[in-house]
Order: C-alpha cells, then structure tokens, then sequence
C-alpha cells in the first residue's frame, strides 16, 4: 500500500541514505522462500486469457484479453498454431517470456484473439563461420545469444543495455544500442535474413513459411521493424564479427556546453553514450571504444538499476518516492536525486574492473560490457519493476530527434529546466536521460536520419486520476520533442500522447503497408491499437494524408483526467485535476504546448488561459 501521508521532511532525509546502501548492498540475507523470477505476462482462466507486459499495467490501464495462448517449440508447431487462427479468422498476436513494451502491441484486439507465446521457441542458434552470421529462434534472449557468440568467438556489434528483450520482440520494435559507426547502433541494421510464418489460403493450409534474404529488399526493409504486424517471426538471421574487447571511462562534466560537444563526441567513440542530469547541470560522458584483444581487463557491465533487490529494500524505496509526491516535497526528491547520483557515480554505476569497481578504465570483452540484467538470474530477489509486488512504477518517454536539431532541442530543456530545476529531479532519481546516436535506418520504420535518441524515465502513480508533483515540466518536454522538433517515439516505450500523428513523420509507411497486405491482407496480425499509430482505418487504407479523419482509439481516450497519464493533450481543465488546482495551460517556454500546472488559488491563469 502507498502511503497518503510520511515522516517530516528532516526524516526523509536520514531515511535517504539507508534506502540508498541498502540497494547497492548486495544482501547476505536469503528469505526463506522460493526464487521470485519475473512474472509470466499472460494468465489465463476458464474463459479467457490476460495479458499484460512485464510492468503490469497498460499505459490506458484497460484489460488485454484473448480467447487463449500456445508455446510452440518448434517451426512446425508454430505454423500449426497460425494456421487454426487463420482457419478461424482469428485475430493474433505475439508475446514474449518477459513482454517488456510499454505500448499495446501484444494485445490481439477483443476477447477472442489468440496469443503465440515465444517462451519456449529459444532452442536454435547455428553460427556459420564463413560467412560470419549466426541464425536463432525469434523467443531467444539476448543474454543468451550474445554469450553463445562470444562462446565460438563471435559478437554482435550492438544491442540494447538490458539483455532481457528476446530477439524477436528487439527487432519488431527497433530496440538499438548507441552508435554513429558501421550501420549504427539499432540491431535490425545487421539483420541479413528472416523466416516469417504468415497466414495463407486453404489451398496452401491456412499458413506457409516465407524466407526472405537481403535479395528481397522490400520485403527485408519492412520486416526488420514491423511492430509484429506482418505474421511471426520465426527465425532471424543476424550478420556478426570477431569477439573484441573495449575500453570504458565515465567522464563528469557540466552540461554548460553539452549540445555543442555531443555530435563531435558522437563521432568520436564507437559505443559512447551521454548520461544527463538536467537537475544538477551534469553530464557523464561514456568514452567507449575497441582495444586490442590483448588488453589486460575482465570488466563487467553490471548495471545498478538491472540489479536485483530484496523486496523490502525496493517497496522501502518506492513509499519514500510516493510520500514526496503526496506531500509536494520536490526539494526532498531533488535531495533524494542527488545523493544517489552521486553514490552510483562512486561505485562506477555498476562497472566492475573485475569483481568489483575500482576505477577506471574499465576493459572487458564486448559480451560483458554491452548488456546488463542480473535481477533476471538473482534467486530470492526481484528486478525493482516487478509488478508482482509494490516496488517501481514509471512512465517512459523516449524518442529521437535529427541531428540538425538537437541543438536546439537541448537549448529548449535547458531553457525550460532554468525556470523550474526542480521539475527534472524526478528524472534524475531513474539515473537520469540516457542520449544515445542512431544511424539512418534501411528499415521503413527505423530511423529517418541520423539522430540522437532521448529516454525519460519519471514517476507514475498507481492513482489515475492523481496528478504528478510539477507535473507540467515532463508533459512540456514531451510536447516539445514530439511536435516542435517532430521527434519519432520508440515503438516499445511511450504513452499514447507521443504517437500523435507518428505516421507523418515516415515517408516509406505507404511502401510498408503494401507488404502489410500482401503477406497479410485480412489484416489478422493487426489491432486497435497498431491500426492507430500506423494511421490505418481500415482495410489497409492509411489517413496519413487526410487531417480531418482520426483513429478512433484516440478519440476514446479523451475524458476526464486523461492529461495526467499522457492520454491525451488536455484542450480544458478537465482534462487535468482542477479539484486538486491543476489546470490546462500553455508551455513556459513552448506556448503551443498544453500542460497541467498546479496553479495557486490566489494566482491569475498565465497568458489569461484558464478555463474554470
């Protein structure tokens, strides 16, 4: 239970660095029960099933439900398992052992759908050493995969940094790393071939296998991020290279002149990345490039926020959290933020030289450095997210912006975050905004052009209808990312309010969408919800061009309150918390964009725009 009410401010205080060494210790206390190990996303009873995502609650707090599940193991049972749905005219979708997307994509659409589960298609993995690809199952996970690599002296360039997103679900979303160089840091960008199970005609026995190769260009482009709309992924075909080892240091520096610097430092390290503290005018800069293979270092990558907690220590952390936010305690959050920041800065945020932290430079073999997710294979602990207890609960907001524009972009945040600082402390509690650089993608919906990738991670209430403390600076961000620099939202992270008219903002989705139809014109992999934010109304029919028509799943999510959870834009007061003063008014310093701000009950409504 969240608690409505905590001690007094100096309390919190001492109560901080407790919370803190308690999860940076690793416990010697082993509770006296079974391994926790996350929960399976999908539950299913007498009637039908629920499915969630490994966070437990969907963005719209609405149920996912389907008729039933399968676990194939093999190709052949998983062309079966499509070929009955087909059969049936079923709706489809696929879901992995864990289902970490923030968005609906896994859910079939009603109640009589089918769920494919990929949790026990993990088994295939053939490396051909000549031509130096390697072929897995689609419900692999990354952990697994990049091991088995390094095993038989081989490595996948890129990933992303938390190595429990199974192979499939990476691809189909355009999960990436961070990278200017070779094709950059999205893993779809080193896919050089794909099996696809898709539904077929009764001739062909309601499914048949399609395998498609570099040759088949535009087959290829749509497959490598397909938002699982095309069929199911079968196997991937991933282009690799020889094992290597690299080389870390973690510079600290104020972000006085960060978006002049960062495109050089971009160009500069192969796997850099840039951790911002918007609070504290800091930025941490990862110089991360290739040494020699004879470079002396064992260095693992053991991120601290992946790190598996006793459940006490996580629901301890999240009752401090929530008791700053009820009691409007934002100086308490940034004191909070800021003893963190600089605790995990002490211990290197989770390098380890070896067995432990002891300066840099870290190396080690890219295996050990490029992923992290200990709390996935920690008995007797939990990862701090785990839905099943009361531990962490966030929104993301996480999108890329072109290079040409990230400069301003970055002016704007500082702009913003000089007239209310203390509205960025609550990001900087979760580690801070992660920048990481992504290439031009060949896929019709990856990457436009080159661009720097941006992830926000803030606090959520379990209350809907409970606003946020300075609620308004997180909504402004997203505003001004999304329509002022027409930033592109990750496919797996975001609230709805993000992909507003995402399907402007791809030139090739008319060329996707006739793939969509040939390998699945009656639309069975679809939903309400991939229908949406591909600006499909139906039949395939696109409204990218037509501003007057609208996806009606957006429209349904305009009511009361529907501001304060990012489903919607709030166009009245309504649409915020006006009992708790919150009010819809204009950006600081974007006037276009409108936000709740908890408005004084003496103050008068900024630019005269207050509605009540």
């Amino acid at each position: 239970m969240e608690l409505s009410s905590f001690a007094s401010g100096w309390c919190k205080l001492l109560f901080i660095p407790l919370i803190l060494s308690l999860q940076l210790a690793i416990s010697t206390k082993s509770l006296l029960q079974d391994p926790y190990g996350p929960p399976n996303p999908v539950h299913c009873g007498p009637s039908f099933c629920t499915i969630s995502n490994t966070y437990g609650v969907w963005p719209d707090r609405r149920p996912c439900r389907a008729q039933h599940i399968v676990y194939p193991t093999s190709e052949s049972e998983l062309l079966a398992a499509v070929a009955e749905a087909t059969r049936k005219k079923q709706k489809m979708k696929v879901v992995s052992r864990l289902a970490h997307s923030i968005p609906k994509l896994i859910c079939p659409g009603g109640q009589n759908g089918l769920v494919i589960s990929t949790r026990d298609y993990d088994t295939h993995l053939a490396i051909d050493q000549q031509r130096m690809r390697v072929e897995v199952d689609s419900g692999m996970e990354l952990r697994k995969l990049i091991d088995n690599l390094a095993a038989g002296g081989f490595a996948l360039p890129y990933t992303p940094y938390w190595d429990g997103l199974s192979i499939g679900g990476l691809i189909s979303t355009g999960a990436h790393g961070s990278s200017f160089f070779q094709k950059g840091g999205a893993v779809h960008e080193y896919v050089v071939g794909m099996r696809l199970v898709i539904p077929a005609t009764k001739e062909e026995g309601f499914a048949r296998i399609i395998d498609m190769t570099e040759d088949d260009e535009e087959l290829l482009s749509a497959a490598k991020v397909s938002l699982g709309v095309l069929g199911v992924i079968s196997k991937v075909s991933l282009q690799v290279e020889p094992l290597f080892k690299r080389s870390i240091t973690n510079e600290f520096l104020m972000d006085a002149d960060m978006e002049d610097r960062i495109l050089s430092f971009a160009s500069t390290y192969e796997f850099g990345d840039v951790l911002w503290h918007p609070s504290q005018r800091k930025a941490v800069y990862k110089m991360d490039s290739r040494v020699w293979m004879n470079a002396p270092g064992d260095g693992v990558n053991d991120f601290i926020g992946f790190r598996a907690f006793d459940v006490a220590v996580v629901e301890a952390s999240r009752i401090l959290e929530t008791s700053f936010e009820l009691t409007e305690d934002a100086l308490g959050k940034c004191v909070a933020a800021h003893l963190q920041i600089t605790t995990l800065s002490a211990v290197g945020k989770g390098l380890k030289n070896s067995h432990t932290f002891t300066g840099y430079p870290v190396v080690g073999y890219h295996h050990r450095l490029q992923a992290s997710g200990s709390c996935l294979i920690t008995p007797h602990q939990v990862c701090p997210w785990d839905s099943s207890i009361r531990g962490e609960f966030f929104h993301q907001t996480t999108f890329s912006i072109g290079v040409s524009k990230v400069k301003d972009f970055l002016r704007d945040i500082k702009a913003l975050r000089d007239l209310e600082h203390m509205g960025f402390c609550g990001v900087d509690l979760y580690n801070g905004v992660y920048l990481r650089f992504l290439k031009a993608s060949t896929a019709f919906l990856g990457e436009q052009e080159d661009a720097v990738s941006f992830d926000f991670t803030y606090y959520r209430t379990r209350d809907s209808v409970h606003p946020r403390l300075l609620e308004d600076v997180m909504e402004e961000v997203e505003q001004i990312a999304i329509f002022k620099y027409g930033g592109r939202p990750h496919w797996g992270k975001n609230r709805p309010v993000a992909f507003i008219r995402a399907w402007e903002k791809y030139p090739n989705l008319p060329r996707f969408l006739a793939v969509k139809k040939q390998l699945d014109p009656e639309g069975l992999f679809s939903s309400e919800w991939t229908d949406a934010i591909l600006g499909i109304l139906s039949d395939n029919i696109s409204i990218s061009t037509d501003a007057n028509q609208w996806p009606s799943l957006f429209a349904s999510y305009t009511h009361d309150g529907c501001a304060l959870e990012g489903l919607c834009i709030c166009s009245e007061d309504a649409h915020c918390a006006p009992h708790l003063s919150y009010l819809c008014q204009p950006g600081r310093i974007y006037p276009q964009a409108r936000v709740c701000r908890k408005m004084s009950s003496t103050s008068t409504c900024e630019l005269e725009m207050c509605h009540s």
